[in-house]
């Protein structure tokens, strides 16, 4: 499944020639989400069944995986080609989804695929912590133009989106090993993406105390 967008690191381009045109919102939250529903609703349809090829049985939800793997990356180059560049989270879920998808189907075991949200917070949340290790933002590289901060803002901003992070490894690992499949993927479908919106809505504070008409461009 895909993951959120926002991401602490860089962009990947697209090869352009001239000027793009940005496609319309709704087109890009269709194609971010669209394969995160289109999972969910597999997987209530084939969740009770079982397909066999050669000879070994594949739970539906195995199955909705395989058919996951290949529209997340139809609706990974359809965004990439609209907008022009891709996030290193969307490039990283992409990546994480082969591989664990791949290892689900492989080896027939459903763990895999739920042990991706994990490796995802865990290496991004990290990616901030060596930013924060190193006195910078790493959220400033990809936000900065849309989002003036001071340096200290960034900085408490980038900390708090790193626990935060770390905080969604450890529930996914927590809801994916004592719950069960269903459990996890409603999780995963509705919990996660609420859990995002309601932590930055929730920084409202934070961001007016240290708005910056330009930014700090001092430091960091």
């Amino acid at each position: 499944m895909t993951e959120p967008t926002n991401s602490p690191d860089t962009e990947t381009a697209a090869p352009t020639s001239g000027a793009q045109k940005a496609p319309a919102p709704w087109v890009k939250t269709a194609l971010e989400m669209g394969p995160i529903i289109a999972f969910f609703v597999g997987y209530l349809l084939l969740r009770d069944q079982s397909f066999t090829l050669g000879g070994e049985a594949y739970s539906g939800f195995i199955v909705m995986t395989a058919l996951f793997i290949p529209i997340l990356c139809a609706s990974t180059y359809a965004l990439w080609k609209l907008t022009g560049k891709l996030s290193a989270m969307q490039v990283m879920t992409l990546v994480l989804v082969v591989v664990f998808g791949g290892l689900t189907i492989w080896l027939n075991d459903e763990r895999f695929f739920k042990m991706k949200p994990t490796m995802i917070y865990l290496l991004f949340g990290g990616a901030l912590a060596v930013g924060l290790l190193r006195g910078q933002s790493y959220m400033r590289a990809v936000m900065g133009e849309t989002l003036p901060l001071t340096h200290e803002g960034w900085m408490a901003i980038t900390k708090r989106t790193m626990l935060f992070f770390f905080g969604l490894a450890v529930a996914n690992e927590v809801i994916w090993r004592t719950m069960s499949t269903d459990a996890w993927v409603q999780f995963k479908t509705f919990g996660l993406p609420v859990a995002m919106f309601a932590f930055f809505m929730a920084q409202a504070g934070l961001l007016s105390r240290h708005a910056s008409d330009a930014g700090d461009e001092s430091k960091g």
